[in-house]
């Protein structure tokens, strides 16, 4: 190994974890081999140069996130996370599976609920879930699909299976970062990158795109799709505005739709166009203060009432973060064998109930040794790990969970899969997830080759949100003599693909005449930066 490699196989040591570029007895992985070439050729001060380039590309061309209210470069580190072509084949399969599965669980419970007549899931985890909506209850949604986009977080355990940790079918965010991470390493990593059969990324707009208008009202043939952000100071906006721009679609304010008659129509400086697709980037609480909150300064007034008459394609649909509840998660394997007859491709984590009490009594005698997770908790937010728990919010975590056992689950600690990360001029294993991200047309499901890796930046940390300090890696899909599809990745800048961008434009903020006085101001960048979630 290189200098830079000098200390990794001592670190490996102090862990358990399985390790993507390293076997345990220190030998490379052969899908590695290409990177390990490459590093092996450069010195410390080289990769250090790279990196500072990659990050400043990233402030340049404005892809940020927001972390504890600084904004800052997207973190990506210069070795990739690198997956071999038939493993991943069967990645693929499993998201596909529970997305399916997903989905008819959905259309079932704004339906008849046959999953709770025939005893599979009780009626109450259903209807006390945080984000079970009985205002959407009894209507379909145009070609049958609630789920359009998904996120399915994985983790590959200690003996290199890959479990899903959770599913993201509400608002899942993230997918621009493997555009641009795909864009960046391209540059960063040039030698290995063009010397590799790497499945492309840079489809995924287009695929978007052509499985929203497939979704569209009935008798619409050249739907009009947006996508509907909370608004500027959201922490997934630079997403929002990417994925517009990729698709060739207006980004839209709620200010900037009305709902007429039960349909939606956009305000452009030609006048009001009709809307049939809206691609939504806030919460559901936040989408009709007719329906939900009422305070809302983000939705549209009517919208659900166009959305149930049939006039407008809401995607993701209304009422899926019940299918997001990790309660709801424990059952998915269960919702796999009810609706498909088919046994799970990608296990669950194990998982305990607290809601029951045998569990509840285990795990309160377990709290030290546990990951203890709030039900409608997202980016990491609420969950406390036990073993780096102190005494005192060990017992704030078991009152809690005494008051509302219904609100919480725990899982054992994983020791999720770590890749080698530059840090203090070294490389050292991290631990890594997955969220594969897939789209769904109402006739099959497609899953994006790799999806985003997330990594924890401080040695034997779990936490892997980058609202909590992580970062990410480019994830390759790697093909011995070629990919599947017979193309690899060519990082087509985004710019260049705007073509059919309509010439019809919506409103900007500065062209609304009813200005809001300093409060009501402050209101709604609090409601921006609650809408959506983070990745």
């Amino acid at each position: 190994m290189s200098d830079l490699f000098a200390e990794y196989p001592k670190a490996m040591q102090r862990s358990t974890a399985f390790d993507e570029m390293f076997s345990p007895d220190g030998q490379l992985r052969s899908e590695y081999s290409g990177v390990n070439d490459v590093l092996q050729s450069l010195t410390v001060p080289d990769v250090s140069a790279r990196a500072e380039t990659m990050a400043r590309t990233f402030l340049d061309r404005g892809v940020t996130f927001d972390f504890a209210g600084e904004e800052r470069a997207w973190p990506l580190d210069i070795v990739p996370r690198i997956i071999p072509g038939d493993e991943w084949n069967g990645i693929s399969a499993g998201v596909a599976q529970r997305v399916k599965a997903l989905e008819m669980f959905l259309n079932d419970v704004y339906d008849r609920m046959e999953i709770v007549r025939d005893g599979v899931m009780p009626r109450s985890l259903i209807t006390t879930s945080a984000h079970f909506h009985r205002e959407v209850h009894g209507f379909s949604t145009p070609g049958g699909v609630r789920v359009h986009i998904s996120g399915i977080d994985l983790v590959r355990d200690d003996t290199g299976t890959f479990r899903v940790l959770e599913d993201n079918v509400r608002v899942p965010s993230g997918v621009s970062y493997v555009l641009e991470n795909r864009r960046a390493i391209a540059k960063g990593l040039p030698e290995a990158f063009s010397g590799a059969a790497i499945r492309p990324v840079e489809e995924y707009p287009r695929r978007l795109l052509s499985a929203l208008r497939r979704t569209a009202p009935e008798g619409v043939d050249d739907p009009t799709v947006v996508v509907l952000t909370p608004g500027v100071y959201n922490s997934a906006y630079f997403e929002h505005t990417l994925l517009a721009g990729m698709m060739g679609v207006e980004l839209v304010e709620g200010r900037d739709l009305v709902c007429r008659a039960n349909r939606v129509y956009m305000r452009t400086t030609e006048g009001e166009q009709r809307v049939d697709v809206i691609y939504k980037r806030l919460d559901d609480d936040f989408l009709d203060p007719l329906q939900f909150r009422a305070d809302s300064m983000l939705g549209v007034p009517g919208i659900v009432n166009a959305a149930r008459a049939g006039n407008v394609t809401i995607a993701n649909a209304v009422g899926n973060g019940v299918a997001d509840d990790k309660l709801v998660y424990t059952y998915v394997p269960d919702i796999i064998r009810y609706y498909m007859g088919e046994e799970p491709l990608i296990p669950n984590v194990d998982t305990f109930r607290l809601e029951e009490p045998e569990a509840r009594e285990e795990v309160m005698d377990r709290l030290a040794e546990l990951v203890v997770k709030p039900v409608d908790g997202s980016g990491g937010k609420g969950l406390v790990i036990g073993p780096a728990a102190t005494r005192e919010e060990l017992e704030a975590l078991r009152q809690k969970v005494l008051a509302d056992p219904r609100g919480w689950i725990a899982q054992p600690v994983l020791q999720l899969s770590t890749v080698p990360t530059l840090a203090d001029d070294t490389f050292g294993p991290r631990h890594v997830d997955l969220r594969p991200f897939a789209i769904n047309d109402g006739d099959d499901v497609w899953v994006l080759p790799g999806g985003l890796t997330r990594v924890a930046l401080t040695e034997g940390s779990l936490v892997v949100n980058s609202s909590q300090g992580g970062g990410s890696k480019d994830t390759w899909v790697v093909d011995e003599g070629g990919a599947e599809t017979g193309e690899v990745s060519t990082a087509v800048p985004w710019s260049t693909r705007r073509a059919h961008r309509s010439t019809q434009r919506v409103w900007p903020s500065s062209f609304h005449t009813d200005a809001n006085p300093s409060d009501a101001y402050d209101e709604q960048q609090q409601q921006q930066n609650q809408g959506g979630s983070p990745c």
